[in-house]
């Protein structure tokens, strides 16, 4: 059985109609690829997976930002509700970074973290990243590389979507509760409210 859901290569989306979207977006978008619900539906999963790996465990929670943070947020309010009315509970502690890996569009090959307390507080905790998507893998690999010289206890990354590319590193997230979606065509996965376009 499948633990993630896949968005076929030829995946047409869904009508625009069918939806809520803003005015300001109707004339620069053809269709609705992963509806709201679908990603609640994930977003829940991912929390209860979490209460069910990391439960009983203090972890910081560690949002890369910015386009993570809904996600985050999201994420967060379900594991507050199921630690409300489960067995099992995780204290959280939250943090906030931004990877830079890009100057105008094109990659640096490096990874520059910006924000949050400093990585070397990390030692000896238990931390969740989250990242809204994996792309080609890389800045996730170096930002592990980045924690792991601060000697974390244990670092667990959640991330809504991974896009399957042939630029990917092979790099994926711990959690596999995510949805996969083949990007061939030169187009972006944006969010918009609460569907991804």
């Amino acid at each position: 059985m499948a633990s993630f859901l896949q968005i076929a290569d030829d995946e047409k989306g869904h009508e625009l109609e069918l939806f809520c979207v803003p005015k300001h977006y109707e004339n620069d978008l053809e269709r609705v690829i992963i509806p709201h619900g679908l990603i609640k539906d994930r977003t829940e999963r991912l929390a209860r997976d979490i209460i069910r790996d990391m439960g009983g465990h203090h972890i910081v929670a560690l949002c890369v930002l910015k386009g993570g943070y809904k996600f985050f947020a999201d994420l967060l309010d379900f594991i507050q509700v199921l630690n409300q009315n489960c067995d099992k509970s995780v204290p959280l502690t939250v943090d906030f970074i931004r990877l830079k890996s890009y100057c105008n569009d094109e990659s640096t090959n490096s990874v520059k973290v910006i924000g949050g307390d400093e990585l070397s507080s990390l030692t000896g905790k238990n931390v969740l990243i989250v990242e809204d998507i994996v792309e080609t893998g890389r800045t996730m690999k170096t930002l592990l590389a980045l924690l792991e010289e601060c000697n974390p206890k244990m670092v667990k990354v959640v991330s809504l979507l991974v896009k399957r590319t042939p630029r990917s590193c092979g790099y994926r997230p711990d959690s596999l509760r995510t949805i996969h979606h083949m990007c061939r065509h030169p187009f972006y996965l944006m969010r918009c409210g609460n569907v991804y376009i």
